[in-house]
C-alpha cells in the first residue's frame, strides 16, 4: 500500500509539472531579457540565486540539478520549475511598476525567506524533494492574493502543513488579513498529519478556537491519553476538566480521584450510565469480584465488538484484567510449581468460572508456567463448562481472543484434545476461521499464531483442512492483487507442505532465506576462526546442581576447564576451537548469579567476543532475564526452560537469523544437557549443525522417561512461526527493492 500510494503521489505531481510549467511558458514577459537591476538591489539577486543553486546542491553535487528521486525525468523537471520560478520572481518584482521601491526590496527578501526556508526544512527532513513544486506553486498564489490585498487562507487550506508552515512563516504574509485564521487551519493540518501527537501540539495553543472540538473528538479515540492530561494542574488540564462533553466528563471525574485509575476500565458503563462510581466502591476491598467484574465487563465488550461497536477504555479494561488475572492468580500458582499436590497448587483458581480462567490464559500468555496450564488452568476450563463440547467456551466469550487460545493449545500440546471434544463440525469451522483474513491485521502475529500451530497439530484431517484453507485465501489474494495476502499466504502454504518430506521442498530456496534445515560451522566463527559458546545459569538449587554436572560432562581430554569467581570457560583443545563460557550459579537470594552474568557479559565486550551460540540453563521463570541480556550476534539459541517455544518471538526481535531450540512444555536439565554434548561436538570436530540428522540422534539418545520430554522439543526447522517470521522480513525487503528499482 505505501508504494502503490506513493507511485500514485509521484504520477499526480509529473501531471502537474506539466501542466505548471506549460502555465509559466504562456507568462509575457517570462522570457523576456531581465531590465536593469540596482546597484543596491544586485546583492539581494545574488542571495537568491546562491540560494537556488543550494538547493541544486542538496543531493550532493553542485551542479543545476536536484536528483531528490530515481526518477530522472522527475528530478529534470522539478529543477527546471525551480530555475523558471527564479527568474520569473526576480523579473516580476524588478518590472512590476506597481510595486514600490520600497516594497521590491521586502518581495526579493520574501523570495529568498522562501528557498532558504525549504533548505532547512529539507534539512531537517521535515519536507521532502517533492514538495518543492508544492511550495512554488503555493507561494505564487499567496503572492498573488496579497498584492491584491487578500487573505491568503484558501491557500493554507488547500496546501500541505508542510508548506503551509514555510508559507505562513515568510515576512511578505505576516500582516496578511488572513494570516489569524490561516494560523487555526495549520493547527488542524498539523493534529491530523500527527494524531499521536494531538495533546502535544494543541498544549501551546488552548486559545485557538478549535482547540475545545479538537480535544472532545481525540477523547472518544483515545480516552486513556486525555484521562493522562485530564490528572494535570497545568493549563491543559483545566482546559480539558472544563470541556461539557459528557466522556469528557467522566473522564475528567475519574482523573482528579485518588482511585480514578481503578474504575478507569469501567469508563464505557460510566458513560452510558449502566453503572455509577457507588456501586464499584465495594471492588476496592474485594479483588476477586473486582476480577470478576472485569471480566465480566470485557464479556459484554467483546459482544459489542462482535457487532461492530467497540467500547471505550477496551485497552486500559484488557491491560487491568491482565494485570490482576497474574497478580491474584498466575503469580500464585507459578510460585507454587514444585507442589505435588495438585488440590493445593490451584486451590486459588477452583472458584473461578470458565470465562474468568480463559482470560488468565490468554492475557498472561507470557507469565504462566507450562504445568499452570496444562494442569490447572486448561483442565478446569473445560470442566466449569455447562456444555460438555470445549467449543462452548469460545461462544461464551464471543470468540475474544480464540486465535490467542488456539495458539496456546498448539503450544501446550493440548490443541488435538480441545479439537476433538468439540461438537461435530465445530472442529473445522474454526480452524477455518483460525487461518482466514490473516492479510486484514497491521501485525504479524495471527500469521505467526497459524504456522506455530500447524507444527503442533497431530491430526492429518485437521492439516489438510488448513492446507485447502491457505490455499484458498492465497488464490483469492492473487485474483485481488492482493500483494500482502499473497506474501502471508504463500509463505505458510510452502511451509505447510515443506512439513511433508513426500514434498521435498528445499523452504530456504523456495523463499530465499538462510538455511533453516542445517546450520554452517564457518558461520559461527569469529575472524580468529573461534566459536564462541555463552550459557547463562541461575543460582537456585537447580542451577547449582546442573552447573556442576554440565562441567563434569567436559573433563574428557578435549577440553580444558578455567573456572574463576564469577564464571567458568571451558575451551576446546582438539579440533575447531570452541569456548563455552558459563557464568556460576551462585546465591540468588542476594543476586549474586545476576552480577556473575553482568561480569560475564563486560568481560565478554572487553574483548570484543560476540557469542554465536546462546543456551539458557533454568526455569521457566528466569527465562526473561536471559533474553533481556541474549546477544544479538546469537545463530543457535536453546531455551533450555520449560514453555521457552513460548518465547519465540521474543528472540527473532533481537537476533533475526537465529536458529531456535525450544520445549513446549517441560524442560529438563538431562534433555539441555545432552543436546549441548551433541552441539559441542559437532561444532569442535568442524561439523555443521544438520538439525533433521542430530534430532536423530537424540531420539535415539533419549529414552525412558527423558524420551516423553525430549518430544517437546521442537527443532529449528521446524518452528515455522520463527522460520515465517524471516521469511515474510526477506519477502518485504525484495518487494521494496522492486519497488525502488
Amino acid at each position: 500500500m505505501y508504494f502503490y500510494i506513493r507511485f500514485m503521489i509521484m504520477r499526480q505531481i509529473i501531471v502537474l509539472l506539466i501542466l505548471s510549467i506549460s502555465t509559466l511558458g504562456v507568462h509575457g514577459q517570462f522570457w523576456e531579457e531581465m531590465p536593469s537591476i540596482p546597484t543596491m538591489r544586485m546583492v539581494h539577486h545574488e542571495y537568491i540565486l546562491r540560494a537556488e543553486k543550494d538547493i541544486y546542491a542538496l543531493d550532493g553535487k553542485r551542479d543545476n540539478l536536484f536528483e531528490f528521486s530515481k526518477d530522472q525525468s522527475l528530478n529534470e523537471q522539478v529543477s527546471f520549475l525551480l530555475k523558471s520560478f527564479v527568474y520569473q520572481q526576480r523579473f516580476q518584482i524588478e518590472s512590476d511598476s506597481s510595486i514600490s521601491e520600497n516594497a521590491k526590496y521586502i518581495w526579493l527578501r520574501s523570495v529568498l525567506e522562501l528557498l532558504q526556508g525549504y533548505i532547512g526544512a529539507y534539512q531537517a527532513k521535515n519536507v521532502q524533494g517533492f514538495h518543492l513544486q508544492e511550495l512554488l506553486e503555493s507561494y505564487e498564489w499567496a503572492k498573488s492574493l496579497q498584492l491584491s490585498n487578500q487573505s491568503v487562507l484558501p491557500v493554507i487550506k488547500k496546501s500541505t502543513w508542510e508548506v503551509s508552515a514555510i508559507v505562513m512563516a515568510n515576512l511578505a504574509f505576516k500582516q496578511n488579513s488572513g494570516m489569524s485564521l490561516a494560523k487555526y487551519e495549520l493547527l488542524l493540518k498539523d493534529v491530523q498529519r500527527h494524531p499521536e501527537n494531538t495533546m502535544r501540539i494543541i498544549r501551546d495553543q488552548l486559545d485557538n478556537p478549535y482547540a475545545d472540538s479538537i480535544i472532545t473528538a481525540y477523547a472518544y479515540k483515545n480516552p486513556e491519553t486525555i484521562y493522562n492530561y485530564a490528572a494535570s494542574t497545568d493549563a491543559l488540564g483545566q482546559k480539558i476538566r472544563g470541556l461539557k462533553d459528557p466522556l469528557v466528563i467522566n473522564i475528567s471525574k475519574l482523573a482528579t480521584m485518588p482511585t480514578g485509575r481503578w474504575f478507569f476500565p469501567f469508563l464505557d458503563l460510566l458513560y452510558s450510565n449502566q453503572v455509577t462510581i457507588e456501586e464499584l466502591l465495594p471492588l476496592l476491598d474485594a479483588q476477586e469480584k473486582y476480577y470478576s467484574k472485569l471480566v465480566q465487563t470485557q464479556l459484554l465488550y467483546a459482544e459489542r465488538k462482535r457487532r461492530g461497536d467497540t467500547a471505550y477504555a477496551l485497552t486500559s479494561l484488557k491491560e487491568r484484567l491482565r494485570a490482576k488475572g497474574i497478580e491474584l492468580y498466575v503469580d500464585v500458582i507459578n510460585a507454587l510449581h514444585e507442589e505435588g499436590n495438585p488440590r493445593v497448587r490451584f486451590r486459588k483458581i477452583d472458584s473461578l468460572n470458565a470465562a474468568e480462567l480463559y482470560y488468565l490464559a490468554v492475557l498472561g500468555e507470557k507469565e504462566m508456567y507450562t504445568s499452570s496450564f496444562v494442569n490447572g488452568v486448561y483442565p478446569r476450563i473445560l470442566e466449569r463448562l455447562k456444555s460438555k463440547y470445549s467449543d462452548s467456551i469460545l461462544s461464551l466469550v464471543h470468540y475474544d481472543q480464540y486465535k490467542k487460545f488456539i495458539k496456546m493449545s498448539a503450544a501446550y500440546n493440548t490443541l488435538d484434545d480441545f479439537l476433538r471434544k468439540m461438537r461435530p463440525g465445530k472442529a473445522e469451522q474454526i480452524m477455518r476461521m483460525f487461518v482466514d483474513d490473516l492479510d486484514q491485521s497491521n501485525s504479524m502475529e495471527d500469521a505467526v499464531d497459524v504456522a506455530d500451530s500447524y507444527a503442533s497439530i497431530n491430526s492429518p484431517v485437521i492439516r489438510e483442512l488448513m492446507l485447502k484453507e491457505i490455499e484458498l485465501n492465497l488464490a483469492q489474494s492473487r485474483k485481488k492483487n492482493n500483494v500482502r495476502g499473497e506474501t502471508i499466504y504463500f509463505l505458510l502454504q510452502q511451509l505447510f507442505l515443506s512439513m511433508d518430506p513426500t514434498n521435498k521442498i528445499d523452504v530456504s530456496a523456495k523463499l530465499g532465506i538462510d538455511p533453516v534445515f542445517f546450520m554452517p560451522n564457518k558461520l559461527l566463527k569469529d575472524a580468529s576462526g573461534r566459536i564462541h559458546v555463552l550459557q547463562f545459569f541461575y543460582g537456585d538449587k537447580d542451577g547449582q546442581n546442573i552447573f556442576q554436572a554440565f562441567l563434569n560432562q567436559f573433563r574428557d581430554g578435549n577440553w580444558k576447564i578455567t573456572v574463576n569467581e564469577q564464571w567458568a570457560e571451558v575451551s576446546s583443545i582438539k579440533g575447531t576451537p570452541v569456548t563455552i563460557y558459563s557464568n556460576r550459579p551462585l546465591d540468588e537470594t542476594k543476586d549474586l548469579d545476576a552480577e556473575a552474568q553482568s561480569a560475564l557479559l563486560a568481560y565478554l565486550e572487553s574483548k570484543n567476543i560476540k557469542p554465536t551460540v546462546t543456551i539458557h540453563r533454568g526455569h521457566s521463570y528466569y527465562v526473561q532475564s536471559t533474553i533481556d541480556q541474549l546477544p544479538n550476534s546469537s545463530k543457535v539459541v536453546l531455551l533450555g526452560s520449560c514453555g521457552g517455544y513460548q518465547r519465540l518471538q521474543e528472540v527473532i526481535d533481537i537476533a533475526p537469523q537465529a536458529h531456535i531450540i525450544a520445549s513446549k512444555q517441560v524442560g529438563t536439565g538431562v534433555v539441555n544437557q545432552g543436546m549441548l554434548n551433541v552441539i559441542a561436538a559437532q561444532l569442535r570436530t568442524g561439523k555443521d549443525l544438520n538439525w533433521p540428522e542430530i534430532w536423530k540422534q537424540f531420539s535415539v539418545m533419549f529414552t525412558g522417561g527423558h524420551k516423553e520430554k525430549f518430544a517437546d522439543y521442537v527443532p529449528p526447522h521446524k518452528n515455522l512461526g520463527a522460520i515465517f517470521i524471516i521469511a515474510y522480513q526477506k519477502a518485504v525487503e525484495r518487494e521494496e527493492a522492486l519497488q525502488f528499482n
